[in-house]
């Protein structure tokens, strides 16, 4: 493997998911960590260790530049949400929400970062690379419109919202409706990325995602305006899911 590529790519995906919006989070990491591992899914670990160190997890093969990126990507977006420290175990019923969000976060930095490694590669003569980059993210965006379809939320979110509920806020992890949901967020990304500063307000209060998703985003809300940050982004999903 090229010395120092996986820190390339990884380098390249972090500016290309934080583009475009402000980090206002006042509990972020002072470093990142980021581990292979031959087994398991891709995680941010949550030790315990008392340093301001977040530690994310992904699971690839040999230069697999893509899948590192997307999977680097989504644990950033965690992070960015707050999700780093020991107390931030994922839990029902509204940790569906975050997956969504974080998966939206980065299939935007994929987007991103394909324009950019076509325009300028990280490694030498590999402009083209960029198009691959761009095929995987376009796959995943299919499969979950695929998915979208099949639970009728393409048209009205909150009558999918209505129907799924139990099942979305059953499993705490990024389940097919939560895929599914990603792509209406990624739709309000891409619309406004300013609306993405809202990422640092999550997840800052007293039960984190153990609370009705209703609670959560009036929580969400009241945490923009604590971090002098903009609710157009949790205003949007009430009013996508009333």
């Amino acid at each position: 493997m090229i010395p120092h590529a996986a820190l390339q790519v990884v380098e390249r995906m972090r500016a290309a998911c934080l583009d475009g919006f402000r980090l206002i989070s006042n509990d972020q990491p002072d470093r990142l960590r980021v581990e292979e591992r031959t087994s398991g899914p891709p995680a941010v670990w949550l030790h315990n260790d008392r340093t301001d160190l977040a530690w994310i997890v992904v699971d690839i093969g040999e230069r697999d530049w893509s899948r590192l990126a997307y999977q680097f990507g989504h644990e950033l977006g965690h992070v960015t949400s707050n999700s780093w420290r020991p107390d931030a175990k994922p839990a029902a019923p509204s940790q569906w929400l975050e997956e969504a969000l974080v998966d939206a976060f980065t299939l935007r930095g994929l987007a991103l970062l394909a324009d950019n490694w076509s325009r300028d590669p990280p490694f030498r003569d590999d402009s083209g690379f960029g198009a691959a980059v761009a095929v995987y993210r376009q796959n995943a965006v299919e499969r979950y419109g695929k998915l979208a379809t099949e639970q009728g939320n393409s048209k009205n979110p909150n009558a999918w919202f209505r129907q799924h509920r139990a099942a979305l806020e059953a499993d705490p992890c990024l389940n097919a409706f939560a895929q599914a949901a990603s792509l209406f967020i990624l739709e309000e990304y891409e619309r406004n990325p300013a609306t993405m500063e809202a990422l640092g307000a999550l997840n800052r209060w007293d039960g984190r995602s153990a609370i009705p998703l209703e609670q959560y985003l009036e929580a969400w809300k009241d945490s923009c305006k604590k971090l002098q940050a903009s609710p157009a982004l949790p205003d949007r999903l009430q009013e996508l899911l009333s």
